[in-house]
């Protein structure tokens, strides 16, 4: 993972000048009478909130490459997470009609997004450009293992129980399910992290060097700083567009559940980049591991945030997928096992992906 930081000892004046200018715009929409601005002010919160998530992600990339791999891209991974968890805690709280299905569209997008949007692209490029891509398959198959594993309990299982009619759990297997979801990942990180670190690594690079321009510890801990700002600022601009988007979505004369298309493009948007970029310098290995850890924390740690909002107010959640989004998952699932069971990818696989991905939009579009 690269930061693209012309001098390590300062950080450039968009990364902080962005967040504060998001500040400031918050500060103007709260104080300003409902109506003023108007749609002038909902395009200039759109464009700031998309700098506000890159300048986010450049703090992010900036503490991920002093830790190195696998600890920077998990810390992508939560930035993005609490971002996805944050919006759709704050639509399940306002109660309106459809928000018990917010989390489940979310979700279910961000792991269509991840498993064939992004890494479609990112084998694509890589393939077009190196031919053969190779990675570490132990890695890449425990992350694909424990994605299917929850995304199957989280999205499939609510439709085929008996407890409670409809896609939702009870309040019983809501925690369970829960509980699980958050284990399975906190297991899945020592994994990562401790037990089989090196299933994680890059075989090609050496493992033992010192990272080249690590920046020092007064960058990252103001880059720290400022992730914690910008984080919360893409929050509060992002719950403040919500009625926007949705308004948006209905106008265009697309489904509701488009709505977590769009949540979930938002949040991963930037992340994609960097993993992209990551399969242009031919690091494979680092890609996957911002994308496959992206789809994990996005079931890992959304569903059991959920869970419990969901037990405490008192909403059941609709977690159980419509049959054409199932199909689309259980394919997904398939053609990322062979993807990912040779430990060398071209061209081909990432066609296979975007197909797969094409066909989501539409479905998701005109189901």
């Amino acid at each position: 993972m690269t930061t693209q930081t012309p001098d390590p000892h300062l950080l450039p004046t968009w990364t902080w000048a962005v967040p504060l200018g998001a500040i400031v715009l918050l500060l103007a929409k709260l104080l300003l009478t409902a109506g003023m601005g108007g749609i002038w002010l909902d395009l200039l919160a759109l464009v700031t909130l998309f700098a506000t998530v890159f300048a986010s992600v450049h703090h992010a990339e900036v503490i991920a490459h002093r830790l190195g791999e696998p600890f920077g891209s998990l810390v992508l991974a939560a930035a993005v997470t609490v971002i996805e968890v944050a919006l759709i805690v704050s639509v399940l709280l306002t109660g309106t009609e459809g928000a018990n299905e917010i989390a489940r569209d979310t979700v279910f997008a961000a792991v269509m997004i991840v498993l064939n949007g992004i890494v479609g692209l990112c084998l694509l490029s890589g393939g077009l450009r190196y031919h053969e891509q190779g990675f570490q398959i132990h890695g890449a198959t425990g992350a694909l293992g424990v994605i299917g594993t929850l995304a199957t309990l989280a999205l499939i299982l609510p439709n085929f129980t008996e407890a409670v009619p409809g896609p939702v759990y009870s309040p019983a297997q809501l925690f369970f399910v829960g509980t699980v979801s958050l284990v399975l990942y906190g297991l899945f990180l020592f994994v990562q992290t401790m037990r089989h670190r090196e299933d994680f690594l890059d075989s090609k690079l050496d493992t033992s060097a010192t990272p080249h321009h690590t920046a020092p510890g007064m960058v990252v801990l103001a880059s720290a700083i400022l992730l914690a700002v910008g984080l919360a600022c893409v929050i509060f601009l992002a719950k403040s567009l919500t009625p926007t988007i949705e308004l948006a979505v209905l106008t265009a004369g697309l489904p509701s559940a488009f709505v977590g298309v769009v949540i979930a493009t938002i949040v991963l948007f930037p992340e994609g980049l960097s993993a992209l970029r990551a399969a242009k310098a031919n690091n494979l290995q680092t890609s996957l591991n911002l994308a496959l850890g992206s789809a994990l924390a996005s079931i890992g740690m959304t569903i059991p945030a959920v869970a419990a909002v969901s037990l405490l107010i008192g909403m059941p959640l609709a977690l159980g997928l419509e049959g054409e989004h199932i199909v689309l998952l259980v394919l997904s699932l398939f053609i990322c096992t062979l993807t990912l069971a040779t430990g060398r990818t071209t061209v081909l696989q990432g066609g296979l992906h975007l197909v797969i991905f094409a066909a989501f939009l539409v479905i998701a579009a005109v189901p």
